[in-house]
């Protein structure tokens, strides 16, 4: 066994070995990083609960945006860690799961697969007329001063191309998106999801600096970022998500962080306004701070809206599908380099003969309907662009 546990695999032996061996497995790329990372968990049993991430084992997070019987708040463990070239297992796991799994990977199944859903939900889709609509209805509730903000989403679904392949869209997602988080997650009786993140939830590196993001404001990308021209309604919908950021620091007595920003970032095809905070845990003594601003966050004013309860419930009554994990949150924790939390922007969702599409746009009191539409139009052409590449 010694021998196997330093031999090299591939990526797609790994990922068709999870399938085959019905295993849940975990890729992602972070941003600014040439290293493709996974993990495998052996065992049939999930983990589920509020994310606790001081106490985790290593492994990898993935969680909705509402916890429901249907989509639970899961935990990947990694009982196997591939960093790119080695494949390493978790010193605690039982042999007899090692050995079958190995004997996955000896056997190299060709089958180009992937976990789809046990669901049996019909997804709706929203039109652009049923869109406009809740987007009209959202600003006279913000303009009767119901809510701030509300963003609202939709789905769309694509056609998946005959010779479409998981692991080779995460490599292509890889090489088009290098400053995102790049994601492919299957698990049994879930499915599959695969995406390209700007925006950090919580993330806690190696050196001990939390850090978290508000992001929002979307405009299509201009070849020179000092010509982007932000109009008062991304301004104040970005501004919003950063004092929602502020009072949750001050909900939890915390003064020593540092704020640099707005400033305009790239993220595919588009920009936002980006706000960067960071807090150095060797010099501040938080030990739990990654865990409470997750549950203060989670789900953002990014993804819900201001204030969190009248948005959510707007969101319930008027987008007309569930979210499941898309706006939800996932990454790796309790690895070499940190942990790692992002929202689940930028994805799509595979089924067996097509992908679903997720996209969403703030609405403010400032909103013009058809100008949202076209938001989640530009939105979606993230993995529109990665499925035409087939």
């Amino acid at each position: 066994m010694r021998g196997e546990q330093t031999q090299k695999y591939t990526l797609e032996q790994i990922f068709r070995a999870a399938i085959a061996g019905q295993k849940a497995v975990a890729v992602w790329r972070l941003p600014f990083s040439d290293k493709l990372q996974a993990c495998v968990q052996l065992g049939q049993q999930f983990t589920t609960g509020q994310p606790q991430l001081e106490t985790s084992p290593f492994g990898f997070f993935f969680c909705p945006f509402q916890v429901s019987a249907q989509d639970r708040n899961l935990f990947i463990k990694g009982d196997l860690y591939f960093d790119g070239e080695t494949l390493t297992p978790a010193a605690e796991v039982p042999q007899p799961q090692l050995q079958a799994f190995y004997a996955l990977l000896r056997e190299a199944p060709g089958i180009n697969g992937w976990h789809t859903s046990a669901s049996t939900e019909n997804h709706t889709f929203q039109t652009e007329q049923g869109f406009t609509t809740a987007v009209r209805k959202a600003v006279e509730r913000i303009k009767a001063e119901e809510m701030e903000k509300v963003v609202l989403s939709r789905n769309d679904r694509e056609p998946l191309p005959e010779s479409f392949s998981p692991v080779a869209a995460f490599k292509t997602m890889v090489a088009t998106y290098p400053r995102a988080f790049v994601s492919l997650v299957s698990v049994p009786g879930v499915g599959t999801w695969m995406g390209a993140s700007p925006e950090i939830l919580v993330s806690i590196n190696e050196q001990q600096v939390f850090h978290t993001v508000a992001l929002a404001g979307t405009q299509t990308a201009v070849e020179n970022m000092a010509d982007a021209i932000w109009r008062q309604k991304e301004i104040e919908e970005q501004a919003m998500v950063e004092r929602y950021i502020l009072s949750c620091f001050k909900k939890l007595r915390l003064r020593e962080y540092s704020e640099v920003g707005p400033r305009t970032i790239v993220a595919g095809n588009l920009m936002h306004l980006r706000t960067d905070f960071k807090v150095n845990l060797n010099e501040v003594h938080f030990p739990t701070l990654g865990t409470d601003m997750l549950e203060l966050l989670h789900p953002t004013s990014a993804v819900c809206g201001l204030p969190k309860e009248p948005a959510l419930q707007f969101i319930l009554a008027h987008e007309g599908y569930s979210r499941g994990y898309y706006s939800g949150f996932l990454g790796p924790v309790n690895g070499a380099g940190g942990s790692h939390l992002y929202v689940n922007l930028r994805c799509m969702q595979l089924r067996q003969h097509e992908a679903i599409l997720y996209a969403g746009a703030g609405i403010t009191e400032g909103s013009d309907p058809h100008k949202e539409w076209q938001e989640t139009q530009h939105k979606m052409q993230t993995m529109g662009k990665i499925l035409s590449d087939f």
